[in-house]
This record gives structure tokens, C-alpha cells and sequence, in this order.
């Protein structure tokens, strides 16, 4: 999930859980028994010893590994060949998925470090996972699960902690004719993938070879499991809803060890809270199903950059943009992204599906002609490039390399599948230690007649302070109906139903490495930056007060973040946590039920 690509409880039900001033202060009764358990690190007498750790390797088929991070390679010099083949392993992707030891964001100033787990499994089957969940549990250990580790939040890592690596679980199925478990509903065709996939290979055997599509996520190495969980949004969401929506069936090890089948028919709660109500919250996942649906002819981009002569130029832009957007736009065929820089200048990266390029360069003619009815007020600083191409061949590397090689990053490293590819648009955030973000959906009621000028001129305001993006796939107005429902009958909050886009604002300074001088953060520059962008997303907020945010890319220190990221819907997901997981094996920072527990998840709190 990148920039590039890139969060009041109701009355009813909710009485029982508010206090005062409807501060969530009920926790589950397991809580207020053992008000003040602890987990164990290395070096308590109650940590395992190595016959425990040996019993549990023996278990999983001596997939267990005691993590070793690889920056150990450039302790105290950096300057070693070692070292620095490292450093530019650091920079790929596929690489880092390949480390337990590493995640794709370093951390975030006064929040969190990448830090790797004390033990590992390196699941490959379902009962590997109920082994490791059952070793934690009886061990009393903080338990992380990672597939594709790209969580902002640091949410697929923990020092002291035993991983559950899924990356290994990562076969793919396609069925002609689905049918879940215990239900009776008309077959569909679907896809079942392992929790450790990542979405360019779910894509290469759906849509690539088998010529359906999946929704998932835009960055090509998110993993599957944790994209479903958080919502999910990818590229094409604007037509097909949210990833979560087409969640069919998951396999699912609960805290009590036990494997389950989660759908529509059978644990249906658990079904509908691993649809966006957050990863590594209820279980761990091993097996999700998901709805292929048919696939577009064609897909193309929509590619320019305009600056303007002056900021009421730039206002004036802005403008000329939003009614272009509410008129245009706002419709299942268009997606991904608008920059708004500080510099005055407004980039546009969208996609378009369905669309053939005479038809797409219809539709931005008109924004186009106002622009060159202006020379004086606006220059074309990046010529507009509408294209398109076969729909099939989206995530095709083949094709890529012949027809937009500049767009993509293959695996470079040797005896690499030659079908790894990132998009070179992710690559700025590989390795990104985190200053600030913030994300916001904006309503579409913005949209309408003389909302339409309120919401430009906060769009203005917000750059003054900081450039950031909107995400016109990541707000489901102007998608179909179907869609709509589909997504509707998600934990994800309600508010993106009416949302036309994503509003993101962020800030990320180099890697952070510790023991590697010259990786330092500078902790000073990042908590100015976080507060500018705070700012800028403050003007956001005089249009949209209402908090809504997407989870998976969001604040650090969101507030209020129960309603936030699942609005009406967190006393439900509260229901199912205290069902599934009554004395919160797990955890995960501003997770269902993590408020009762302390900010690193190894202290059960009293209160709060």
C-alpha cells in the first residue's frame, strides 16, 4: 500500500460498552480478571527453553528459525562488499519479503522501529500455524503474523515476539465453480490463495493467464491476507469495490488453536469481521477464496502534470479540475491518483477501465482545452499521455518490458523469476521511515453545485502547507450498485460508501537502520514535518469533520480510532474479538481490542 497507490459509534448496541463521554472503557471480562498479565520476553524465567523451542520445531517439521536480522552484515561499517550488497538488497522488494527478519517500512518517528521477531515459523501448512498459535498461547509470548510485511504501522513485527511467517503459504487455485463450505448458493468462479501470497502473482494466474480478474491491491508485492482484512483497495475498485467485498471463504486459525471455515454459512461473524475489520485482530489467516469477476478488454492511464503561473492560478486550477472531476470522473471507469504539490502544480496519474483510448481522450478534452485557453496562467510541464492497452496484459512482465518498460522494476538479483516486477512508482517508499500521514474520506456530497468550490478551496488551503494525493479508487461514489452492496456488507466503515476519493497526506525520510551509521532518523525534522502535515490535513477536516480513515494507511496516533477506520460497526467487531479471542492472543497496535492492553501488547491493562 503506497502513496502512489495510495482510514459517534451508533446508539444502538453500543450502550453497554460506552462511559463517559462515550470513552470505550468496557473490556471483556477475561480483562478484568487477570487485569495485569504479562507476556514473557528473553531472559524471564518463564521464557521457553530450548527443549520447549525443540518441541515446537518438532511440531511444524523443523520449519522453526531463531530470526537474525540481516543488517548484522554492516555492523559498525558500512563500507564492506558485504555491506553494500545488502544496502541495494534494501532496495527490492521481493528481497525483503524474503527476510523474516524485515518489513517493508523501517518505522515511524516515536512510534515504532522495524525489529526482528526472536523465533520464527515458516509456515507452510495450516496446522504450522495452530502449532505456533497454541506454543504462544500456552507460553504466554506476543504473537505477530507477516505475509507480506508492508503494514505502515508496523503491525507485522515485534521484538521479543514468535512470527508466524506465512510466506511460504502461497499456492493459488482457480475453480470454474465455487461453492463455500456448508452453503447452498450458485457456484462462482473464484480463486483460493495461501495467506502468504502477494498480489502480482494472484494477478499473473487470474487475470494474466486465466483472463478473469481478482480485486486486490495496487502494489504488486502486498500480501493477500492482509490487504483482505484492512478493506483493500486497488486500482480497479472504482468499478468492482473493495478487495474484502469478494471475500467468498477464509481458513482461519482462531486462538484457541482450532482451524476454522469462516463464510456466509458457517462462523459467519468471523466471516464478515476478517472483511475489513483488521489484520492479525480476530486470527490467523492461511486460506482466503475470492470472487473472480469478468475481465475489461481494455485498460489504459490517463498520464500530465500542470503548474500554474500563480497561486489564484493554482486555485482557479483546482477548481477547474473538481467540476471536472464530479462531471467526468466520478464514475466506475476511472481510478488511482491526483497530486496536488506545493509548488502549484497539479499531476495526474490516473487509469482508466473499460475505456479505449479515443473514448478516454474524450473524456479529459475538455479539462485539456480550458488549460490551453489560459498560456498566460498554466503550462503543460508533463504533455498528457492517454493510453491503452489489452486489459489481460495489466500485470503481464512480458508485455511490460516491450511496452512500458520505464513503468516497472524487475527482481534483479540472480536466478530471479523473470515475471517479479514492482512498479517504479512504489520504489520511492521501499525502506521508508515514516515522519507523518493521514489519510481522510472525502464525501461526495463535496461534489455538488456550491460544495463543489468549499471543497477546491480546501484542496488549495491543504497545499499551502504540504503536497499530498487523492485516490479516486479508494471511494466507492460512482461505482455500481452492486459493488456498493457488496462492499456495504464489510466491517469497513461506512464512510467510504459515500466517499468519492481518499485524501492522503504523508511525509518519509531515507531508511532507518539501526547499528548502521549514517541510518540514524532525524527525530527533529520528522516531528516538524508530522505537524505540517497535520496542518494540511486540517483544512481537509473544515470540509469533512466527520473522522473517517482507511486503516491500512492512517496515523500512527489516529484519534478516536475505534470510529475512525470502522465508524458504526466497532461495538460488533468488539463482539467477535471477545468471542474468537477472549484474552487477546492477538494484538496489534490500534487493532479491535487493543485498548485493553499497553502500547507494545505485552501488558494487559486494567482500564482505560
Amino acid at each position: 500500500m503506497t502513496m502512489r497507490r495510495r482510514s459517534l459509534l451508533a446508539a444502538a448496541g453500543a450502550a453497554p460498552l460506552l462511559g463517559v463521554a462515550g470513552r470505550l472503557v468496557a473490556p471483556s471480562r477475561a480483562a478484568a480478571a487477570d487485569a495485569m498479565f504479562r507476556r514473557v520476553r528473553p531472559g524471564d524465567p518463564q521464557w521457553p527453553g530450548p527443549a520447549e523451542w525443540n518441541r515446537l520445531k518438532a511440531a511444524v517439521g523443523g520449519r522453526l528459525i531463531k530470526v537474525e536480522s540481516p543488517l548484522a552484515a554492516c555492523s559498525g561499517n558500512p563500507d564492506t562488499p558485504a555491506c553494500q550488497q545488502l544496502l541495494r538488497n534494501l532496495r527490492n522488494p521481493f528481497f525483503i519479503g524474503d527476510q523474516p527478519g524485515l518489513t517493508q517500512s523501517t518505522g515511524w518517528a516515536d512510534a515504532w522501529m522495524s525489529a526482528p521477531s526472536a523465533y520464527a515459523v515458516a509456515a507452510k501448512t495450516a496446522a504450522d500455524v495452530a502449532a505456533a498459535v497454541d506454543f504462544a498461547r500456552e507460553h504466554r509470548l506476543r504473537l505477530v503474523v507477516k505475509g507480506g510485511g508492508h503494514s505502515y504501522q508496523g503491525t507485522s513485527n515485534a521484538a521479543d515476539s514468535l512470527l508466524i511467517w506465512t510466506r511460504a503459504m502461497n499456492d493459488i487455485v482457480l475453480h470454474d465453480a465455487f461453492v463455500p463450505q456448508g452453503c447452498a448458493t450458485t457456484p462462482v468462479p473464484a480463486v483460493s490463495v495461501g495467506a502468504g501470497a502477494i498480489w502480482l502473482h494472484v494477478y499473473d494466474a487470474v487475470t494474466t493467464r486465466a483472463g478473469r480478474y481478482v480485486q486486490g491491491g495496487g502494489c504488486n508485492t502486498v500480501g493477500v491476507a492482509g490487504l483482505i482484512q484492512s478493506g483493500g483497495f486497488g486500482t480497479f475498485s472504482k468499478h468492482y469495490g473493495t478487495a474484502a467485498a469478494s471475500l467468498l471463504e477464509a481458513e482461519v486459525v482462531t486462538a484457541d488453536g482450532k482451524i476454522r471455515i469462516a463464510n456466509a454459512c458457517t462462523n459467519p461473524d468471523l466471516f464478515w469481521a476478517l472483511k475489513g475489520g483488521g489484520g492479525g485482530s480476530f486470527g490467523a489467516v492461511t486460506r482466503l477464496t475470492l470472487k473472480t469477476h469478468e475481465l475489461a478488454d481494455r485498460a489504459g492511464s490517463a498520464v500530465f502534470a500542470v503548474k500554474a503561473m500563480s497561486g489564484p492560478a493554482f486555485r482557479d486550477l483546482i477548481r477547474a479540475f473538481v467540476r471536472h472531476y464530479a462531471d467526468r470522473l466520478c464514475n466506475p471507469h476511472w481510478g488511482e491518483a491526483v497530486h496536488f504539490q506545493r509548488n502549484d502544480t497539479l499531476a495526474v496519474v490516473m487509469v482508466s477501465r473499460g475505456l479505449d483510448k479515443a473514448s478516454a481522450e474524450a473524456v479529459w478534452q475538455p479539462f485539456l482545452d480550458w488549460i490551453a485557453a489560459s498560456p498566460q496562467d498554466y503550462r503543460l510541464i508533463r504533455k498528457p499521455i492517454i493510453a491503452d492497452m489489452p486489459a489481460r496484459n495489466w500485470w503481464d512482465a512480458e508485455f511490460r518490458k516491450e511496452d512500458s518498460p520505464a513503468a516497472i522494476v524487475s527482481d534483479p538479483r540472480p536466478g530471479a523469476n523473470p515475471r517479479d516486477f514492482s512498479w517504479m512508482g512504489d520504489h520511492d517508499e521501499i525502506g521508508a521511515f515514516w515522519r507523518g500521514f493521514e489519510t481522510l474520506w472525502l464525501p461526495a456530497a463535496l461534489l455538488q453545485g456550491d460544495q463543489q468550490e468549499r471543497l477546491a478551496d480546501a484542496l488549495y488551503a491543504a497545499s499551502r502547507h504540504w503536497g499530498f494525493q487523492i485516490h479516486c479508487n479508494k471511494g466507492l461514489a460512482g461505482a455500481p450498485e452492486d459493488a456498493i452492496a457488496a462492499s456495504r456488507d464489510t466491517a469497513t466503515n461506512p464512510a467510504v460508501l459515500s466517499a468519492f476519493a481518499l485524501a492522503l497526506i504523508g511525509s518519509f525520510g531515507p531508511p532507518a537502520y539501526p547499528g548502521i551509521p549514517g541510518y540514524a532518523p532525524d527525530i527533529a525534522d520528522a516531528r516538524a514535518e508530522a505537524a505540517i502535515v497535520g496542518k494540511a490535513m486540517g483544512e481537509l477536516r473544515k470540509v469533512a469533520p466527520e473522522p473517517a480513515s482507511y486503516v491500512s494507511e492512517s496515523n500512527f496516533f489516529e484519534k478516536g480510532w475505534q470510529h475512525s477506520y470502522w465508524g458504526a460497526n466497532y461495538p460488533r467487531l468488539q463482539a467477535v474479538k471477545a468471542k474468537y479471542d477472549p484474552n487477546g492472543l492477538f494484538f496489534v497496535h490500534n487493532g479491535v481490542g487493543s485498548e485493553e492492553w499497553s502500547a507494545d501488547g505485552f501488558t494487559r491493562l486494567a482500564s482505560r
